[in-house]
C-alpha cells in the first residue's frame, strides 16, 4: 500500500523504520510536528521521525495544524491508501481522515479501551497494572474510540519505569502496525468495535502531577516516581528548592521511624519517610546540577536530623 506515516517523538521511530523496510508497502511521505527550538541555543530541530524520513529521502510535511488547507491539498495529491499514526501529537480532523482510502490507523500504547488518552504508559505504571500492551485502531474524531484491528501484550515489571515500558512497546508495537497494514492490504483484517466496558482515561501528565506526596503509601510513591520517569520527572523540594528524583526502592533491615518526608542518612543509603514506612532514595538532581546518587548528595548538603523533603 501507499502509506503516509504520521508521528513525531522517538517511540514512533521503530514503526516508521519497520514500515520503510516492509517490502509490501511504500512510505511515500511523512507527517510530523513542525521543527521546534531545542538546546541552549534554542535552534530549530527536526523531530526524531522527521530526521529518519530525511535520512531515507522521504518527503516530510510539517503542518502547523492538520486542518490547514495547504496540507489537505498536499495529502489529496499524494492519494495514500492508508495513514498509519504513532504519537503524532495533534488532533486529525474528519476532512483529513477521509482522504486516505483505508483511513488513518493509530498505534496506541494500551489495551483499548483501557487508558484512552495522551499518557497511557504512565497511567498503566502508576495504576500498578501487571499487563499492558498496544492496540491498532481506526482513527476517528473521538478520543481513541475507534474500532480495533489487533493487540500485542506486554508484562509490566515491578521496577519498570514508563520509559522502560514504552521502549519495549515501541518495538513490539511496530511489528503489530506492520501486520495490521498487511492485513488491511490483503483484505484479511477488519476493525471491530471496542467493548463498552473497561474504559479508562489517561490525560497528559503535567509537572504538577509529578510532585511526590510523601504522606502517601510507599507503593503509591514508588509507582508515581516510576510512572513519570524519565518525563516529566518526579520531584520534591528540599530547603525551598526543587529536587528531581529518580526511582526509589523498598527499604530493608532495621528501620527508623520517620515522619512523611523526613530524611535519615546512613553510610550507603538515604531513607525518606512515607505514610507506611521509609523508602530508599535513588538518584537525585538538584537544580542546575547533574543527577547523582542520594548518598553523594546527602554528604554534600550535610543534612541535619529532622530535615524534610516537602
Amino acid at each position: 500500500m501507499r502509506l503516509v506515516f504520521a508521528g513525531t517523538p522517538d517511540p514512533a521511530v521503530p514503526s516508521l523504520r519497520a514500515l520503510i523496510d516492509a517490502p509490501q508497502h511504500d512510505v511515500i511521505a511523512v507527517v510530523t510536528r513542525p521543527d521546534a527550538p531545542s538546546g541552549r541555543g534554542r535552534t530549530l530541530s527536526r523531530s526524531p521521525v522527521g530526521e529518519v524520513a530525511d535520512e531515507a529521502g522521504i518527503p516530510v510535511l510539517t503542518p502547523a495544524r492538520p486542518k490547514d488547507p495547504d496540507f489537505l491539498d498536499a495529502l489529496r495529491a499524494l492519494a495514500p491508501d492508508c495513514c498509519p499514526v504513532v504519537a503524532y501529537g495533534a488532533l486529525v480532523p474528519r476532512v483529513a481522515l477521509d482522504i486516505a482510502a483505508h483511513g488513518w490507523v493509530n498505534l496506541h500504547f494500551s489495551l483499548l479501551p483501557a487508558w484512552r488518552g495522551a499518557a497511557p504508559v504512565q497511567a498503566s505504571v502508576r495504576a500498578g497494572d501487571d499487563i499492558t500492551g498496544a492496540t491498532t485502531f481506526l482513527l476517528e474524531e473521538g478520543l481513541d474510540t475507534g474500532p480495533t484491528y489487533g493487540v500485542v501484550t506486554e508484562a509490566v515489571g515491578p521496577a519498570d519505569t514508563a520509559g522502560d515500558l514504552l521502549g519495549r512497546l515501541a518495538v513490539s508495537g511496530a511489528a503489530l502496525l506492520v501486520a495490521t497494514m498487511d492485513g488491511i492490504a490483503d483484505g484479511t483484517l477488519y476493525a471491530k468495535p471496542q467493548p463498552s466496558d473497561g474504559v479508562s482515561h489517561a490525560p497528559k501528565v503535567t509537572t504538577d502531577d509529578a510532585r511526590v506526596d510523601w504522606a502517601a503509601a510507599p507503593l503509591a510513591v514508588d509507582r508515581l516516581v516510576r510512572s513519570v520517569t524519565p518525563a516529566p520527572g518526579a520531584w520534591t523540594t528540599f530547603r525551598g528548592e526543587r529536587l528531581g528524583l529518580g526511582p526509589v526502592r523498598a527499604a530493608d533491615g532495621e528501620l527508623p521511624t520517620l515522619k512523611p518526608g523526613e530524611l535519615h542518612v546512613e553510610k550507603r543509603r538515604v531513607l525518606v519517610g512515607t505514610a507506611g514506612g521509609p523508602l530508599v532514595l535513588g538518584e537525585v538532581r538538584p537544580v542546575g546540577k547533574r543527577a547523582m546518587a542520594a548518598p553523594d548528595w546527602a554528604r554534600g548538603v550535610r543534612i541535619e536530623a529532622g530535615e524534610l523533603l516537602a
